[in-house]
């Protein structure tokens, strides 16, 4: 039997303040890359819960999602040498940055979070950890929103499963 094929899901935060967006700048087997907070969702996890943790866990900062950006699906770099061939699909997501915890200690290899424009951060494409992360801004500069609702998260997502 062949195996099936699966994309990896992520989650990912567009978080604007004063005309800038939040990244991160974080280490990767490509050097020191940029991306917005972003991860793999969890099990049992709602995508934007998802997202709410890692922004957490990367930024140091509380999120409170408001809008689903979009959803998207790419194919990692070529990494032959590692036999790496992965396809991610992101739900991307706008919303409401809240307190930093002080003395937080951010995920492995995120080196620092910045702000950048978005003309810095279209100056920086080489160094994209993903090839989403200006395709999520574009979107999210030119005003797309959908209600958070659109992802239906049913009751069965959050209960463990049954051991046999």
């Amino acid at each position: 039997m062949a195996k099936r094929w699966k994309p990896n899901v992520t989650v990912a935060a567009v978080i604007e303040q004063d005309g800038r967006l939040l990244l991160v700048e974080e280490h990767t087997p490509d050097g020191l890359m940029l991306n917005t907070p972003a991860g793999h969702l969890d099990p049992g996890e709602s995508p934007a819960e998802g997202c709410i943790r890692e922004t957490l866990e990367e930024t140091a900062h509380h999120f409170t999602p408001t809008a689903l950006i979009g959803i998207y699906m790419a194919r990692s770099r070529p990494q032959a040498e590692r036999g790496e061939d992965v396809t991610y699909m992101r739900f991307a997501f706008t919303g409401v940055l809240g307190a930093r915890e002080e003395g937080r200690a951010l995920d492995e290899g995120i080196v620092r979070t910045l702000w950048m424009t978005p003309d810095e951060i279209r100056a920086s494409v080489v160094r994209h950890r993903s090839p989403l992360l200006l395709q999520c801004v574009d979107d999210y500069l030119a005003g797309q929103r959908h209600p958070l609702d659109l992802i239906h998260v049913d009751e069965s997502v959050k209960t463990p499963p049954v051991k046999r």
